[in-house]
């Protein structure tokens, strides 16, 4: 189809569409605008389908229309920022811009009492100062803690060292010099020993011939007996050292070892010690002046808090103008002004970027499954119902909606429409509207008007003129609108249908009851009669031959 076809065909939706808002504001000519709305056939061509006496007979014709949802919902914006009291403590405004106007992005919205931060900086300033000098002299601290402990275990180690030489050179030297002395020492008297012995026997003999003294003799024997004792006096010394005075002295030697060994563990450990608790010191300091920087950073970002930019393009709406009372305030409470007293996070007000609008329908849910995403859509908002705005079905919410107190059973979902070009028509979030949803078209199809359509039990009928009367023919319906129905089967074109319900004395024919009643719902009891002039609710599915929901009609 060339772009020529096309461009008069959305041309007329649009117009028809128009009708169609009309009509429902304008409830005396529903009926005509219906008629009227539904075809895209030209004004002729319409006129020609009516029959002129009272416009109460339509003669069957083959026509195009579209298959349009009427629903009705408000105007939100596409995005939104929400601008919230950030600071802490108690929050007084002294400035706030006034609700309704346009802001650019870094125009300042709300002003708050900074004395009081400005107070607490201060303060936290001072404590920040505090603790970076007591993290400075614990660090210096663990530096001195650490040199002394190197200091003390090098200390130390040298003791050990020294009384390890100490031992070995006890069992190296002394230990040997001693045991060589002792050692001399009887070697020497038992020679010295055997020398008196061999004297003392030459002064026997050299007595007895009386070459000596009787006193030489003498003190030759006891020069005699003094070299024995000396050599087991000799003897002795080495016996007592070995079994008594060696293993004191190897005992004291390596005990000095043993001590010097567990002093320097002992410094160790005390060193180490006061590291740990020095390091302790240090980390907590540390953590101190951490936490009071990270204070005074908030504080001073509680200070910049104080004044709230707006952080986007859009549209001031105060809190407490939001219908929710759970946003906010609340809906009863005055709006914010110079003076007001805000809680810590508490929503000031909403800036929705009315450059791109969005719509939020309610569609029943037995039509919510027809909706689908780029579906065309023509929205008048209730302040200026005479301008249409294109749009495009985006999504269709997952949940349905409960009607409420009013309506516990009615289940609504959301359709959510994107608005094309509608920036400059002033709109504003919360504006009502209603809608046109586009599902499809129906091209050169037997049609005609839904107050042809009768409907009793499961069965639908027309009534077509016979004579001077009307008989009752059965039909088949498939796709509808809000004003016009397709007929399957049971009519022709140039059959002209009755747009209302006949009189008694003009009804010539009736269908068989085992038609309009059949045996299942004669045998329930159940019989259904539609809303005369009522405007369908339903529409049916392009790809089926039957509607997907009934078509309320009237009941003959």
């Amino acid at each position: 189809m060339s772009s020529d076809s096309i461009q008069p065909s959305r041309s007329h939706r649009l117009r028809r569409i128009v009708l169609v808002a009309v009509s429902v504001v304008i409830v005396g000519g529903v009926t005509t605008v219906a008629l009227t709305g539904g075809r895209t056939k030209s004004q002729a061509s319409k006129t020609k389908g009516l029959i002129e006496s009272g416009a109460e007979l339509y003669i069957v014709d083959r026509t195009d229309f579209d298959m349009i949802i009427p629903v009705s919902g408000e105007l939100a914006a596409l995005r939104q920022v929400e601008v919230r009291n950030l600071l802490e403590g108690r929050s007084v405004i002294t400035e706030i811009v006034p609700e309704g106007r346009l802001v650019r992005k870094g125009d300042l919205l709300v002003k708050f009492a900074s004395e009081e931060s400005a107070d607490k900086i201060k303060d936290m300033q001072d404590k920040c100062k505090t603790a970076q000098a007591e993290a400075v002299s614990n660090e210096q601290a663990l530096a001195i803690k650490q040199n002394e402990r190197s200091s003390e275990i090098e200390k130390s180690q040298l003791q050990v060292k020294l009384a390890q030489l100490a031992l070995e050179g006890w069992i190296n030297g002394e230990l040997v010099s001693k045991r060589q002395q002792f050692a001399t020492a009887l070697e020497a008297a038992t020679i010295d020993a055997q020398r008196q012995r061999k004297r003392f026997g030459e002064s026997d003999a050299l007595v007895a011939k009386g070459f000596i003294s009787r006193d030489e003799y003498e003190r030759d024997r006891i020069a005699l007996i003094q070299a024995d004792a000396k050599v087991k006096q000799s003897a002795l010394d080495i016996e007592v050292y070995e079994k008594f005075q060696r293993p004191q002295d190897e005992a004291k030697k390596q005990s000095d070892l043993d001590q010097a060994i567990a002093e320097r563990s002992r410094t160790q450990q005390k060193k180490d010690s006061e590291i740990v608790k020095a390091q302790s010191d240090l980390e907590s300091a540390q953590f101190r002046s951490k936490t009071a920087a990270e204070r005074l950073a908030q504080g001073q970002k509680n200070l910049e808090n104080t004044s709230i930019l707006s952080p986007t393009e859009g549209l001031v709406v105060y809190a407490s103008s939001l219908e929710s009372g759970g946003w906010g305030r609340g809906g009863d409470a005055p709006p914010p002004a110079a003076g007001t007293e805000m809680k810590p996070n508490e929503l000031v007000m909403i800036i929705p970027d009315t450059s791109q609008m969005v719509a939020y329908l309610k569609v029943s849910e037995a039509l919510s499954g027809r909706i689908k995403p780029d579906q065309e859509v023509t929205i008048f908002g209730d302040a200026n119902p005479t301008v249409p705005i294109r749009g495009t079905v985006m999504n269709v919410s997952v949940l349905a909606e409960s009607g409420g107190w009013r309506d516990p059973n009615r289940r609504d979902y959301k359709v959510r429409v994107l608005l094309d070009e509608a920036d400059s028509l002033g709109l504003k979030p919360s504006m009502r509207c209603k809608a046109s949803i586009l599902l499809g078209r129906a091209e050169g199809v037997l049609s005609i008007p839904v107050q042809a359509i009768f409907r009793q039990g499961s069965a639908s009928f027309v009534y077509v003129t016979d004579g001077a009367g009307y008989s009752q023919h059965l039909v088949t319906l498939g796709r509808s609108s809000e004003m016009d129905v397709e007929v399957l089967s049971g009519l022709n074109e140039g059959d002209q249908v009755l747009l209302r319900e006949p009189r008694a004395e003009e009804i010539l024919a009736r269908l068989p009851p085992e038609v309009v009643n059949p045996k299942d719902d004669l045998d329930s009891g159940k019989s259904s009669r539609g809303s005369k002039g009522k405007p369908i609710d339903s529409t049916v599915d392009p790809e089926a031959n039957q509607p997907t929901s009934a078509v309320p009609m009237r009941g003959s």
